[in-house]
Formats: C-alpha cells, structure tokens, sequence
C-alpha cells in the first residue's frame, strides 16, 4: 500500500448522531438503530453502531450535522468490528437532493476552517 488517499474527498473525524433504518430491496424495514458519524465528507461517512448491520440492505440515514438534520440513504461498502464490541461500516451515499449537498458542503467546510484557525 502507497500511503496515498483514495477518496476524492478526505474524511474529517466528526461525531454526529445518526438514526438508521435497513431497508430490504422492496423498501421494507429489516431493522433500524441509532449510531454515530466516526467521519464525514460529501460521498459518505464512518458509522458506528453496537449492532452489526445487514450489508446487503439499504441504509436511510437520518444524520445530525450542527443545527441541520440530513436524511439520506447510501450502501454499505465495508463493515468491521471495532472497539469495545462496538461495529463500524463505511457507508457510501446515493445521490442526494441540492439541499442535503449543500448542508454537507457547508459543514465540512466549518469543519476545515476552525481546524486552519487553531
């Protein structure tokens, strides 16, 4: 492995509170939960929650940011153990409506620009 990052957009380390609902190939509900962001950027997120999720469901997300409440929903592309007993998944986003993307936008670039001011 080279060091080098793959993503388009680098993640930022955020913890944000995200409810969640697995959703089957039909749109029905196989289970739903409460976890948290690990990091964030505009394509996706790391989720960490005390259950394992299907990785094969849907995820609709209903995630935190600030004083801004984003419903989205995104695939799993990985899922591990992490610590404590505690599972992460890195959740890849669907395409998301303008407002979503802007209110991501907007709060990635809060994050960068208090990070550059410290």
């Amino acid at each position: 492995m080279n060091g080098k990052e793959k993503r388009e957009f680098p993640r930022i380390d955020s913890k944000n509170l995200v409810s969640y609902v697995c959703l089957d190939d039909k749109g029905q509900t196989l289970s739903q939960g409460m976890g948290r962001t690990l990091n964030v950027n505009e394509t996706g997120i790391l989720l960490e929650t005390i259950n394992p999720i299907d990785k094969t469901c849907v995820m609709s997300l209903a995630i935190g940011l600030k004083d801004d409440v984003i419903n989205i929903e995104g695939d799993i592309v990985h899922q591990r153990p992490g610590e404590g007993g505690w599972y992460r998944s890195g959740i890849k986003f669907h395409e998301m409506d303008d407002a979503h993307l802007t209110s991501l936008k907007i709060f990635v670039a809060a994050f960068n620009a208090s990070i550059s001011a410290d």
